[in-house]
């Protein structure tokens, strides 16, 4: 008997055509989340799910005896309850690096749109503004010789510094792990302490994973460290933030400006974010490319398939469940 396979989203035809050679696959037909209750019913007599935005809870895996494999479309894992799946002996695996470049790429252009004001000029322009040059019209910020900090260092992290370079800015960074010399070397980055890189920063932008020690991590006192002349950009974890504590900043004028692509409760936004006009926002789009998204799915179908043929899975995140029943073929 194929195992039975649910998709949470209605992903690529050629992944789904993909797993229909050797699973049952069913796909939920609407591009919206699904509630645990809903989950937990469409999982009931399924032997895996792939996942897109996570929602595996331990109230859902309940519901769901057969499970066996949950694989998750993204790299961020902070949405299903991965030690729950783990008691189970569920495998779960994500897709890393397929997102880096698509990641890095949104997350200068957020940098770019905010040193240079340019959503506040296109909403000028559309509003019937421009009547003739001002001088002292949306003067932005240049990037040539400012400082960039990298909090996190990664895949996307060192990518990003990788783009900073180019445009001939300092980078520190501050990461869990010192990066390697070479990396050091090739990025053109400097590992400095955590407030160092948040007092010298004329960019700082996001990237490492949600955890116990990056959790609010930029709060109210770690914001009061920052120049008032600098911009933040998130496009890793919204509860990174406290979102609170960076709308008073903003708004008392303690810093510049925000490019934000994710949000501590979303889709809820802090409403007072969305009344600065030096504040860019996006609705948690940094992979959405098309080249991207395919391989995200791609990946988390051969994650799937591997566990169920008995392979290791390429991106497993609790291999410790691996010597159980859970890979051997159903």
């Amino acid at each position: 008997m194929k195992p039975r396979v649910f998709i949470a989203r209605p992903i690529q035809q050629a992944v789904i055509e993909q797993l229909e050679r050797s699973c049952d696959v069913e796909v939920h037909s609407q591009d919206a989340p699904m509630d645990s209750l809903r989950l937990g019913e469409a999982l009931s007599g399924m032997d895996a799910v792939i996942s897109v935005g996570g929602g595996i809870s331990a109230q859902v895996l309940a519901a769901a005896p057969k499970l066996r494999v949950v694989a998750n479309i993204g790299a961020g894992f902070d949405t299903i309850d991965v030690e729950a799946c783990t008691q189970r002996r569920i495998a779960v695996t994500n897709t890393p690096d397929v997102l880096t470049e698509s990641t890095a790429d949104f997350a200068f252009a957020l940098l770019l749109a905010v040193s240079r004001k340019v959503v506040e000029a296109d909403r000028y322009v559309r509003e019937g503004n421009w009547r003739y040059g001002l001088w002292n019209l949306l003067w932005g910020t240049e990037l040539s010789g400012k400082t960039l900090g990298l909090y996190g260092f990664g895949r996307i992290g060192q990518a990003m510094a990788r783009r900073a370079r180019g445009f001939s800015m300092r980078i520190l960074y501050h990461a869990r792990h010192r990066a390697g010399a070479s990396v050091e070397s090739q990025t053109g980055a400097e590992y400095v302490d955590l407030d160092t890189v948040l007092r010298a920063s004329d960019f700082l932008s996001l990237h490492a994973p949600l955890n116990p020690e990056s959790d609010h991590m930029l709060d109210a006192r770690k914001l009061a460290l920052m120049k008032p002349t600098a911009f933040l950009i998130n496009t890793a974890r919204g509860k990174i933030v406290d979102e609170q504590a960076l709308a008073k900043a903003l708004g008392d004028g303690r810093l510049a400006g925000a490019g934000l692509d994710v949000f501590e409760n979303e889709p809820k936004i802090h409403p007072a974010l969305m009344n600065i006009p030096s504040v860019v926002v996006a609705p948690h789009i940094a992979s959405a490319t098309e080249e991207t998204r395919y391989r995200m799915a791609q990946l988390a179908a051969e994650n799937l398939l591997a566990a169920f043929e008995g392979r290791r899975p390429p991106n497993i995140l609790n291999p410790e469940v691996l010597d159980s029943s859970c890979t051997q073929k159903v």
